[in-house]
């Protein structure tokens, strides 16, 4: 199971994220470009001295992260039609989130294999992606046994 982070635009999500997968044995595929530097002091105090831990790909571009992606592409959107808890996740599934301000184009979008949302309570917009991550990785996790030390 993988985490990609598409065009992230705020350092300290991105931070907490990777921190996240860092800690959970999680790679992380980052698609550039992203909207800071990964030399940020706010990107690097979210992510602490985890980030030295943590598999991270970078790719110059989204056609560079889908010519390198295997395995199922599995978008967190608010537009989803699937609730995140009623999906059977696989080992091999790529969770992206998209950027705080924008999310992802529409051609992103298409190209996702499923499109999951977290449900919340009417009216109000979304979670941000640092949560929203957590939540769906958490559920992923749980349904394949992939939590550290854990074994079936």
């Amino acid at each position: 199971m993988r985490l990609a982070l598409y065009q992230p635009d705020i350092a300290p999500n991105a931070g907490t994220l990777m921190r996240l997968a860092a800690c959970l044995g999680i790679a992380v595929d980052l698609i550039e470009p992203a909207g800071f530097l990964l030399s940020d002091a706010r990107f690097r105090r979210a992510g602490m001295d985890y980030l030295d831990q943590l598999t991270l790909v970078r790719h110059v571009s989204w056609e560079a992260f889908q010519a390198a992606r295997t395995g199922r592409l599995v978008l967190l959107t608010t537009r989803g039609q699937t609730p995140h808890h009623k999906v059977e996740y696989r080992e091999d599934d790529v969770l992206m989130v998209g950027r705080e301000s924008a999310g992802v184009p529409e051609s992103v979008h298409d190209a996702a294999d499923l499109r999951v949302r977290v449900p919340m309570r009417q009216g109000l917009r979304s979670i941000n992606v640092a949560l929203a991550g957590t939540l769906v990785l958490g559920e992923a996790m749980r349904q394949t046994n992939l939590w550290p030390g854990e074994t079936v």
